[in-house]
Parts: structure tokens; C-alpha cells; sequence
């Protein structure tokens, strides 16, 4: 089978020219002189797309060489993942300037063969509530303003595509609209917005929600803010965090029936410390405990996850027992429409897929035509 935006094809035959999908079809519709690669009880999938990772395998981008950005794209490749945005955390402005020019120079670099590609650049502060700013450093927070967001959109030589940021701040409505302007997708979070408040933000411009319920105001029946209003608004995006730690399993699935198969996204907040043993790391300046699949500042705040996006559809099919199709659909599929980016597993996309056995097993990945060692 065949898992396409539109819907499922039964018995598929995929044709790749070079790194881009050239013709989709069924084996029943074509002479068949020749297969590659046959996988008969095989569901084909389009590949992870994770818009908010912060490192993994020791490397965090805030800081990573160009060798150290190569050992993130070899690692998310055999998660499934063919894209990602390396996303910031909240740093003296100008570390955070310095980051953004070396996560440039890696986009702007041809990748290598059967690596994950960066597809732009998630800035996840400085814009951000002090009320709520989780692992975020306080005292490098800053208020927004366009001529702030011009220094980082120039440091990153206009490679941003996802901005997070809290829209009752002084200055975020008019921040959020200049992004827009910028082409940066603009998403609410790490925020103690009030109904009205969130609701200005979306009229500005923001699409989505950042790590639904994590570092946001809590729902009451009389203000829902920021939550109420991520969850009721029905042209909103909102990602998640399913390593069942963030988010409890109810919640997961409320999020789940409130913003349905199109609007819900799978994210990781993945950090440097993923694929490590058990010990204390740093993310960005700050130092985080990780014990089994929980991380934490040394106030016990937690501190994004240690999971990959396979892991993630692994946990949302059984949390929420979502089929293979609508699960992987969140973590590839959405998160490309809510950028703006052009339709996967189509003819002329780029041949980005993974390949789950009759069991729901991810097996093979395929990055830009290449099978992933």
C-alpha cells in the first residue's frame, strides 16, 4: 500500500528518476520490466518531517561544526526522518546570531547522500513569556519587534521558515505580521495568552500552536486562552510531544479529536542528549538530567525529549490507536503543509518515504532516491 495525502493506493509502483518520484501508479496499470526494490506486504509512507529538533546523538545545533551537523543528518536518517529544522533555544543574542550563521552554512551546503536535509531554520525564542519560558534562559529573553527579527532573519541568511513565539508580548502582533511578510510561519507558545490575546496573534498571522499544553496558560471554562483556542480554532495547527511524558494519554487524545487528521503534527523538541546513556548534558547553556526517556533542567523543569519522530507515531498508535496512515500523516505530511511546502509522494516530489512491514514496523527509508544504510 501506498499512504498518499489523498488517501491509500493498494498494490503501488513507485517510479524514481534521480532524487524525485517520476511516476506513481499500481503494478496492474504497468508493464514491469524492472524492480529495485519490492516490498510486497510493505506499507510505503512519506518520509519525517521533524520542524522542532534541537540535537541528538551528542550534537546540538546550537553549536554543532559542520562534521557535527553531518552526524545529526546520519542519525535522523535511520529514524525515518528526511527532514528537519534545527531550532534554537533561547541564548545570548548574539550566540543565537553565531548559531544561525553556522545552521545556514549547513543548509546552503549540498547534503550528503541518504542524510536527513535541513529545511530552514525554527527560532523557539527569544520571543517568548518569562511566565513560561520552561527550559528558556529568563534573562535572554526579549521583547519582539521586527527590526530584532531582521537581525536574525539576516543571520541566517533568510533560511527561517518557523518562528515560536508568545503573541501577547509587547510588540508580537506587529512581529508576527513582518514574518509573514518574511515567509516565516509564525506559531503560538511558550505563552500566557488569554483568549483574546491568542486569537489577535492567529488574526496577524500565526498557523499553529507550539508543544500543545506544554508552557502555556492553563485551560479554565471561562478564559480558555491560549489552549482553548489552539484546540477550538479549526484552521489552527497545533504539534505535540507524544513521549508520554509531556502530555498524559487523555490529553493526547483530546488533542487528537479536536484538531483531527489534518491539523495535528507530531513533534520531538528532540535534544542532543537523545541516543546517550543516562547522565547530565547541556543544551544550549543550559544543563539537563536525562534518566530513561525523561529529561530535566536541574529545577526539574522537563527539557524537550530524547525520542525521534518514529518513536513518536509509535507512541501516538498506541496511545491513541491511530492507524499507520493517519499516525505517520501528523509527522510528515502536516508539518510540510503548515510551511507551505510542496505536496509529498507525488509525481515530481522528492523521493523522501519509509517502508513499514505487515506488522506496522519501520524497515527501509528512502532519502532523495537512496536507500539509508
Amino acid at each position: 500500500m501506498l499512504a498518499t495525502p489523498s488517501g491509500i493506493l493498494a498494490d503501488p509502483m513507485v517510479t524514481i528518476d534521480g532524487e524525485h518520484i517520476l511516476e506513481i501508479s499500481t503494478r496492474c496499470a504497468q508493464q514491469i520490466a524492472h524492480i529495485d526494490h519490492d516490498f510486497p506486504d510493505g506499507t510505503i509512507t512519506a518520509g519525517f518531517f521533524d520542524i522542532h529538533f534541537h540535537g541528538i546523538a551528542g550534537q546540538d545545533v546550537m553549536n554543532a561544526s559542520p562534521e557535527g551537523f553531518r552526524d545529526i543528518a546520519h542519525s535522523l536518517a535511520r529514524a525515518g526522518v528526511s527532514r528537519f529544522l534545527p531550532t534554537t533555544v533561547t541564548a545570548p543574542l548574539e550566540t543565537t546570531m553565531s548559531a544561525l550563521e553556522r545552521m545556514a552554512d549547513y543548509i546552503d551546503a549540498d547534503p550528503l547522500a541518504g542524510t536527513s536535509q535541513a529545511a530552514g531554520i525554527h527560532i523557539e525564542g527569544p520571543f517568548l513569556s518569562h511566565a513560561k519560558r520552561g527550559m528558556h534562559s529568563a534573562e535572554h529573553l526579549l521583547l519582539p519587534s521586527p527590526e530584532l527579527l531582521n537581525r536574525l532573519w539576516e543571520a541566517a541568511h533568510g533560511n527561517i521558515r518557523l518562528m515560536t513565539i508568545a503573541p501577547e508580548l509587547p510588540g508580537a502582533l506587529e512581529t508576527i505580521k513582518h514574518a509573514t511578510a518574511l515567509g516565516i510561519r509564525s506559531s503560538m507558545g511558550h505563552s500566557m495568552a488569554t483568549q483574546a490575546e491568542a486569537i489577535a496573534g492567529i488574526k496577524s498571522g500565526i498557523v499553529s500552536a507550539t508543544h500543545t499544553f506544554n508552557a502555556m496558560r492553563a485551560f479554565n471554562h471561562r478564559e480558555p486562552g491560549i489552549l482553548g483556542v489552539a484546540l477550538d480554532q479549526e484552521d489552527l495547527y497545533a504539534d505535540l510531544i507524544c513521549d508520554g511524558y509531556h502530555v498524559a494519554p487523555e490529553a493526547v487524545r483530546l488533542w487528537l479529536k479536536a484538531k483531527g487528521p489534518e491539523r495535528a503534527i507530531l513533534i520531538t523538541d528532540c535534544l542532543s542528549a537523545a541516543g546517550r546513556p543516562n547522565g547530565k548534558y547541556m543544551t544550549g547553556e543550559t544543563v539537563v538530567h536525562v534518566e530513561g526517556d525523561v529529561c530535566r533542567t536541574d529545577t526539574g523543569v522537563l527539557a524537550g525529549s530524547v525520542i525521534t519522530l518514529d518513536r513518536a507515531v509509535a507512541n501516538l498508535r498506541k496511545t491513541a490507536r491511530a492507524e499507520l496512515h493517519s499516525a505517520v500523516r501528523l509527522a510528515s505530511i502536516n508539518p510540510a503543509k503548515m510551511l507551505g511546502l510542496p505536496e509529498l509522494l507525488a509525481p515530481g516530489a522528492v523521493a523522501d518515504f519509509n517502508v513499514y512491514d505487515a506488522d506496522g514496523i519501520r524497515r527501509e527509508c528512502f532519502i532523495r532516491g537512496s536507500l539509508v544504510a
